[in-house]
């Protein structure tokens, strides 16, 4: 899947916004800002879309925050082996987007909602397969321990913030087909020296391009 572009030509996120006080300052502001216009593929699903949430897990560590990921197991009809946030469909027991974030990061990775600081959402992101999911971001206070189910999760693992708001590692590739092409966004993550790269796209990469471009944008 050829790489059309990178982002390395817009601006960088400032560093006091990729800190805790940072992200409650900015949650905190009324922004003017855009998001990234959305698949063509996604303009065109009708219907009324199934309502979700994920948890956008900013975890506290030494050497700054990191995002907490998973990759989704094999077998799964949705998303399959995609690498994704914890998250999943609204339950009628939930009070809101953010009981549902809390309730799957829990299920899923074992994350207790107990370390978790909501300090905001993100506008909607309406997925290819039919999804309405609100990004819920929390910052995550060590010390915990995780746990994945494995029946919808295969592995856990953290991406430094900061490498993840540089928009020079925002890819735009290209899939083409007979008879159309799909355009979407790509963060390859090296975790380094013998271990196995992961590959962030799709609605992943597209909530986290929105959250660049809230944190980039001027107040």
């Amino acid at each position: 899947m050829p790489v059309l572009s990178t982002g390395e030509l817009l601006p960088p996120v400032p560093s006091d916004r990729l800190t805790p006080d940072g992200l409650r300052a900015r949650f905190g502001q009324t922004l003017e800002w855009a998001q990234e216009a959305p698949e063509q593929r996604i303009k065109a699903i009708g219907g009324d879309p199934r309502v979700a949430s994920v948890l956008v897990p900013l975890v506290l560590r030494e050497d700054g925050l990191t995002v907490l990921l998973t990759q989704r197991a094999d077998h799964l009809s949705d998303h399959a082996g995609q690498i994704s946030f914890p998250g999943g469909r609204r339950e009628p027991e939930d009070a809101d987007a953010a009981a549902t974030a809390l309730r799957e990061a829990d299920e899923e990775v074992g994350l207790s909602a107990e370390h978790c600081e909501i300090v905001g959402a993100m506008p909607d992101y309406l997925t290819g397969t039919g999804f309405r999911v609100t990004p819920v971001v929390a910052l995550v206070h060590p010390p915990f321990t995780l746990e994945a189910d494995t029946r919808e999760v295969a592995d856990i693992f953290e991406v430094p913030l900061a490498w993840l708001m540089n928009p020079a590692n925002h890819e735009v590739r290209v899939f083409r087909w007979e008879g159309g092409e799909r355009r979407f966004f790509a963060m390859p993550y090296s975790p380094g020296e013998g271990k196995a790269p992961y590959f962030i796209w799709g609605a992943t990469a597209g909530m986290l391009r929105n959250f660049y471009r809230f944190l980039a944008a001027r107040a």
